[in-house]
């Protein structure tokens, strides 16, 4: 039997400082094919190749990526500033579009980092451009240096809502993960539920309040080591049986708070 399509929204890259593709981390195709038992697809982050029906029709669930740039202040009634980064318009004109038909037709999403940011603001709510930069709050991004195991090291807790989404998705209140981001959520879109936050404050984990299907988003990088990390797993386990259920017709949100 076929495996179910989940699109991974991809990034674009250089190659060499000039030559441009649309790329997409391997631990995201390897967490959506060993641990959702789904077959991963590259989406090129530009609505000018695909579109947005055409692209619901044949993919189970997507997953919107991290990524260097960011959502541009714009979307969110801001003007751009040397803080917030680099950006990706393209990826702006697809993700958020996107996400919003998903969360009304209950297909399933997962957002990671940058992804997490895209469904706050495709829901109406807004980004901080700098976590570190406001008072009592830590430093959420990786250390520059160092190797790949350094950078995604487990770095700080998050909490979840006691019986919460989360917390029965995890089987766990609070959690140890990672943390390489440096913007964060400002204020929170229209029905998205912060479900976790870091002991700093910064919100971690959301849902859409109400939505027909999976809308679990997380601030971290759960694709790291997710066939084995007792974190990751669960969260790609509970989407990947989400993708499954809609490839068989029907529709499968993630469990209710009780």
């Amino acid at each position: 039997m076929a495996r179910p399509i989940i699109g991974i929204i991809s990034n674009t890259h250089l190659i060499n400082d000039e030559y441009e593709v649309h790329a997409g981390g391997k631990m995201n195709v390897d967490a959506v094919s060993q641990v959702c038992d789904a077959l991963p697809v590259l989406i090129p982050a530009d609505p000018s190749h695909v579109d947005i029906e055409d692209l619901m029709a044949r993919c189970a669930g997507f997953v919107f990526t991290g990524g260097r740039p960011n959502v541009h202040p714009e979307e969110y009634g801001e003007d751009p500033t040397p803080a917030h980064g680099d950006f990706d318009r393209d990826r702006d004109g697809l993700a958020l579009p996107l996400i919003r038909a998903c969360v009304e037709r209950g297909l399933p999403i997962l957002g990671i980092c940058r992804g997490f940011q895209e469904v706050n603001v495709a829901m109406g709510g807004s980004l901080y451009p700098e976590i570190r930069d406001l008072p009592g709050r830590d430093n959420h991004r990786m250390p520059p240096d160092g190797t790949i195991e350094e950078k995604f090291a487990l770095r700080h807790a998050v909490s979840f809502s006691a019986g919460g989404v989360f917390h029965r998705v995890m089987g766990a209140s609070e959690v140890m993960t990672n943390t390489l981001h440096g913007q964060g959520i400002k204020t929170p879109g229209g029905r998205v539920i912060v479900d976790g936050t870091a002991p700093d404050g910064t919100p971690e984990a959301i849902y859409i309040d109400g939505a027909p299907g999976f809308t679990l988003s997380v601030q971290w990088h759960p694709e790291y080591q997710a066939a084995m990390d007792p974190v990751s797993r669960p969260l790609f386990a509970a989407f990947g049986e989400a993708a499954h259920a809609w490839d068989a017709g029907e529709m499968r949100p993630a469990l209710k708070s009780a």
